[in-house]
């Protein structure tokens, strides 16, 4: 939930820009030293070209005549079919543009006669200066000039690297050695290709020049202070390193004829009639641009499929079929390697579900595997992406952008938490987020649409659920329906902040491109940006605004003394957020009622949710995810929305959903669990009801007025008097004795919960054990509680940091939440400790791989195939080392023995006739299947069952049987970390003794 530790603070904050902007790292050290030869800083920036000339090659067209149709940036395209070009030389035309003060162009070019070239649909996209375009590679240089001087002199051309740097303008400052400087800021740079700016100077008789570069407005690159020392030819300066005679890095490339190598280690999964196919990514001379799979058998025929991605999923193929695969690599020049050695697959029976239909099933039978997908496993590194804070943050050091893992690379390795035994994924939210560090995904910005970041060709977030699918596990989608970010709701809305590009804020905001929508992926080709920002601010007074003192100084001072203005930084007391869709107030009380209707955070816009307009914006983009097949959501920040408009809006519009889609039987098994953040170790959140987990398990108990904002009140005010005596209990999760009793759910709210109380005593298992339990009769059935000891947030007891209590511990945490009532939940990385005591969230003040989030997939590289729900047949590479682990063996075990054991998935418990410490019965009895399970559990230590069933009962992991006549069964001490589970009439042993179940 938290992308910071929460904290209490004052509703009212003087300086929430400074503030906010100080704890990214976005104010301090941006602005540099200004350069030794030179400190004068007034003068106006040099002018920097506002045409464009155009070159195109025609020697492969053999056109009789060539138009350039076109359109500057933010301008009007030409008539049709535009401006003839002109003879240049020979094989080429031009033609000159005068782009006024657009940046910019776009561009096509046709014969006139009906025969275009647009750049296969999409345009080319050009800047100024001098540009060439041959077969559709773009080069920014003059194709006609062979010369490279600009005067009678010694010439020198840099080449200076602004994708680290991202200013708006660039300028070059020099003096040749002997000589003066240039006038400050010097001469504009013109751009040269993608990522790079370029000038020619003429040195006259010099050999060697000194050289700065600066943006215009003070902000300046003067090499430390040193300078940089240039001499005569091509130079570069990428991230303060010069390369003296140095290759042209925007030449046009010779042309590329080499194939790609065959793809290697193609290998399939099969699942009822659905095939994953994965393979190893191809090399290149250049780069792989996508795959080519080709499928024969079967009564389709031979079927050919283009990916990206290295990993395809096959649904709905003939049953009993054998089918035959080979792929092959292609790179951008379109070669082609030779086919694969061929795989083949043979399919079984036909599915039960179809893909894109949720698995149904009681969600208690499914240990749930928690990851950030972001952060997993790396299946496409095209769409890794580091953000603004990449640097900064000490990731691109790292060689760690915080977008990298994505759902092919979760595809690749679902085998992997297969094997482990898992059978529900959790995944952070999925939404498009826009914030400056927004891999976790709880910023969302568009909920309507997937974010590209985590998505490739052939591996979508729908190809995702279906490949989960295929291999019997679900997909839980962490949701969110409290916040937005940066700092609205597209198609909702967004409020326009104030911005200036002045002398101190020019770095920050981009310039606004009309042709340019945000989307995480797209590197906006002006600025260079994929964090784009120029449609969220404005100068002019946007048409109907409501914010207060628009554009005005506050008065206020950044840390670095730059001027505060009002309206350029979120804040729900401005105005510039309406009531209609967002609330007004900062928290006060985080026990209040001010804490469900109030903002969390500066950069979390907080959705009136108890608003028409909102609640259909976000029922409808949830309802789309539902639509597509997944299993169940995950609720973050539940608890900062009114259990009156979950109870009477936002749950019954997820059921009927479902049903409406699916049926009534998959809407029973849809699993809702909410982050209701109650961090004490008593059982009432400080005595408010309204803000304890188990409040939320609850319908209402009486009718509240019919404006839903007015009815949060009122509800608030009669729970808290009634106070925690008066609410409802139940004895859902209990046995009667011995017996299972059908569990009633008829007051049930449609929400389960995380297990809060025991997260936060998971510092010791027993406390864990001893405090969960003391909660069950005030939930309305704690058998659904999702149970686990850590998280993306905290550790146990609020803490910052990752479980670190060692290895035994882990181990007996995991054999109580394994075998006792709940959902048992595991953190990624956690079977291995992985990031044991570190800090598991320190924004960008920290690189991720120093954290609680570090990326994970190097311990997954390598093969791994799953064989069923905790067995692997084979595994190769570092990934089989991560699974030799020793709590990778433990719970693969543990996983084995609850799927054995009905009583330990969706069993009542009780403590009666018992003694011992973590020690308990469970039974869960179906007389429509004929199931009826019984087990006697005990973690750690010895215990003592008196009052039991007469029979015989299976240790199910020792195989050890013990012969019940009296009523009494004694187990001696297992020993920490491990466990006894007698079975009545049970399986027998499940599984080989490992290292702590022996």
């Amino acid at each position: 939930m938290r992308r910071t530790p929460r904290r209490t603070r004052s509703p009212r904050r003087r300086r929430p820009l400074a503030a906010f902007l100080t704890a990214l790292g976005l104010l301090g050290g941006l602005v540099l030293a200004s350069p030794r030869a030179d400190t004068a800083r007034t003068e106006p920036i040099a002018a920097t070209s506002n045409s464009a000339t155009v070159f195109y090659y025609t020697k492969t067209k053999n056109w009789p005549a060539t138009y350039l149709h076109y359109a500057p940036t933010g301008g009007s395209w030409t008539t049709v079919p535009g401006v003839r070009m002109e003879a240049g030389c020979t094989d080429w035309v031009k033609l000159t543009v005068d782009l006024g003060s657009a940046a910019g162009l776009q561009v096509t070019f046709t014969n006139g006669s009906g025969v275009w070239d647009n750049n296969g649909g999409a345009n080319y996209a050009l800047g100024t200066g001098s540009i060439a375009v041959k077969d559709g590679t773009v080069a920014h240089s003059d194709p006609c000039t062979t010369t490279g001087g600009s005067g009678s002199g010694n010439a020198a051309t840099v080449y200076y690297y602004t994708k680290t740097v991202g200013w708006a303008a660039y300028n070059l400052h020099y003096a040749p050695t002997g000589g003066s400087w240039t006038t400050a800021p010097g001469v504009g740079m013109e751009p040269a290709c993608t990522d790079w700016v370029r000038k020619t100077v003429d040195l006259g008789t010099a050999t060697t020049w000194q050289a700065t570069f600066n943006n215009g407005n003070g902000v300046w690159d003067n090499n430390n202070g040193a300078n940089y020392q240039l001499r005569t030819g091509v130079s570069t300066v990428r991230d303060k390193t010069v390369t003296a005679s140095a290759a042209d890095p925007c030449a046009t490339a010779a042309p590329d004829t080499e194939a790609p190598t065959a793809p290697a280690g193609v290998r399939a999964s099969v699942t009822d009639t659905s095939v994953v196919l994965s393979w190893n990514a191809s090399g290149d001379n250049t780069a792989v641009t996508g795959y080519q799979v080709t499928r024969t058998g079967g009564t389709q025929g031979t079927v050919v499929a283009d990916t990206t991605s290295t990993v395809r999923s096959d649904t709905g193929l003939d049953a009993h079929t054998a089918y035959t695969y080979v792929v092959r690599a292609r790179d951008a020049a379109g070669n082609v390697s030779a086919a694969s050695a061929a795989v083949t697959a043979t399919t079984g029976d036909a599915p039960v579900v179809k893909a894109g239909q949720p698995l149904g099933g009681d969600p208690r039978k499914d240990p749930i595997y928690f990851v950030l997908t972001a952060r997993f496993y790396d299946g496409d590194s095209a769409n890794d992406r580091g953000g603004s804070q990449h640097v900064k943050s000490g990731n691109a050091a790292n060689n760690d952008p915080m977008f990298r893992g994505d759902f092919k690379g979760l595809v690749d390795k679902l085998d992997y938490v297969k094997g482990l035994g898992f059978s529900a994924v959790w995944i952070t939210p999925v939404v498009l987020n826009r914030s400056d560090y927004d891999y976790h995904g709880y910023h969302g910005y568009d909920f309507y649409k997937v974010d590209p970041r985590l998505e490739s060709a052939g591996a979508s977030y729908q190809d995702l659920i279906n490949a989960a699918h295929a291999k019997g596990m679900k997909i839980y989608q962490d949701v969110v329906y409290n916040h937005s970010s940066r700092w609205g709701a597209k198609g909702l809305f967004t409020p326009t902040v104030y911005g200036v590009r002045d002398s101190q804020w020019s770095w920050y905001y981009d310039q606004k491109q009309d042709d340019f929508a945000y989307d995480g992926l797209t590197v906006e080709p002006v600025s260079g940006k994929s964090y784009y920002n120029g449609d969220l601010w404005s100068t002019a007074e946007p048409s109907g605004n409501t914010c207060v003192n628009w554009g005005k100084p506050t008065g206020g001072k950044s840390a670095e003394g730059y001027t505060v203005y009002n309206c350029q930084w979120p804040s729900p007391t401005s105005g510039m957020f309406p009531k209609a869709y967002y609330h007004q107030c900062w928290i006060g009380n985080w026990e209040g009622e001010d804490s469900r209707s109030c903002w969390l955070h500066e950069d979390l816009a907080d959705f009136n949710t108890e608003s028409t307009p909102v609640q259909n914006y976000l029922i409808g983009a949830y309802n789309k995810y539902i639509d597509m097949g997944v299993d169940g959501f995950r609720i973050d920040t539940a608890v900062h929305i009114p259990r009156t408009t979950w109870n009477r809006r936002f749950l019954p519009a997820m059921y009927n959903e479902v049903t409406a889609k699916f049926g009534v039987a998959r809407a029973r098994d849809f699993f809702v669990f909410g982050e209701v953040a109650a961090f004490v170790n008593d059982k009432w959140n400080r005595g408010s009801v309204n803000h304890s987990a188990q409040f939320y398990t609850w319908k209402e108990r009486k009718e509240y007025s019919a404006d839903d904002a007015t009815a949060a009140i009122e509800q608030y005010d009669y729970e808290e008097q009634l106070g925690t005596g008066n609410q409802p209990t139940s004895n859902n999760a209990f046995l009667n004795g011995n017996a299972y009793h059908a569990p009633d759910h008829s007051r049930f709210s449609g929400m389960n919960i995380i297990d809060m109380r025991m997260h936060m005593n998971f510092g010791d298992a027993s406390n864990a054990y001893n405090n969960g339990r003391d909660s069950d009769d005030s939930t309305n059935d704690a058998t659904y509680n999702v149970v686990y000891v850590d998280s993306h947030d905290y550790g146990p007891n609020k803490s910052s940091t990752r479980y670190a209590g060692g290895t035994d511990a882990w181990a007996e945490n995991m054999s109580l939440m394994w075998t006792f009532r709940g959902i048992p939940t595991l953190y990624y990385g956690s079977e291995t400790e992985f990031q044991a005591g570190r800090q598991i969230d320190c924004g960008p003040t920290c690189p991720l791989a120093s954290t609680g989030r570090a990326y994970y997939g190097a311990g997954l590289e390598g093969s791994v195939t799953a064989s069923g729900f905790g067995t692997v047949s084979s595994a190769s590479g570092p990934v089989a080392t991560t699974l030799a682990q020793p709590l990778a063996k433990h719970v693969q075990r543990l996983n084995r023995i609850r799927r054995a054991v009905p009583a330990l998935q969706m069993g009542q418990y009780s403590t009666e006739g018992i003694s011992g410490d973590m020690a308990f019965k469970r039974r869960y009895t179906d007389t429509a299947s004929g199931v009826d399970s019984f087990a006697l559990v005990a973690v750690t230590n010895a215990a003592t069952y008196r009052g039991i069933p007469n029979g015989t009962y299976t240790d199910a992991v020792t195989g050890d049987v013990k012969v019940v006549g009296d009523g009494t069964l004694s187990v001696g001490a297992p020993g920490k970390g491990n466990l006894r589970v007698y079975v009545l009439n049970g399986p027998g042993r499940v599984g080989s003794a490992g290292p702590y179940l022996k």
